[in-house]
């Protein structure tokens, strides 16, 4: 079975940091993109970040710029979203999605528009509130 499963999330206070982890099982992130997107209460669900099949190419919503840090593992099967200086409106359920490569000139890229993404985890809470 196909699946993602993010984990790291939790209560935390303004300008504190938490590290999501995403793994996967049943298969192979190798040729996948992965991307972190995150939705609050009432509001639609957003791009935050995603990387590359190896890593190489990273993109980041404005609002994470400078405090969200993406990154992948492949030998273990896991990416990772680094979560710096954290403030209220982070606050969200956060969802990692996987989207297969299957085109050469793609294998180096990555996008936070929901759409291309084929699996998609259950997601984490992340609560930040003083």
């Amino acid at each position: 079975q196909l699946q993602l499963v993010e984990s790291g999330g939790g209560l935390v206070q303004p300008g504190g940091s938490l590290r999501l982890s995403c793994v996967a099982s049943g298969f192979t992130i190798d040729y996948y993109a992965i991307g972190w997107f995150r939705q609050a209460p009432g509001k639609e669900r957003e791009g935050v970040s995603c990387i590359s099949m190896r890593g190489g190419s990273t993109n980041y919503v404005d609002s994470v710029k400078g405090r969200f840090t993406i990154s992948r593992d492949n030998a273990k099967n896991t990416v990772y979203l680094q979560m710096n200086n954290l403030l209220p409106e982070d606050t969200a359920v956060y969802f990692c999605a996987a989207d297969r490569k299957r085109f050469i000139d793609t294998f180096n890229t990555c996008t936070v528009v929901a759409g291309p993404y084929d699996y998609w985890g259950q997601g984490t809470q992340v609560t930040v509130s003083s």
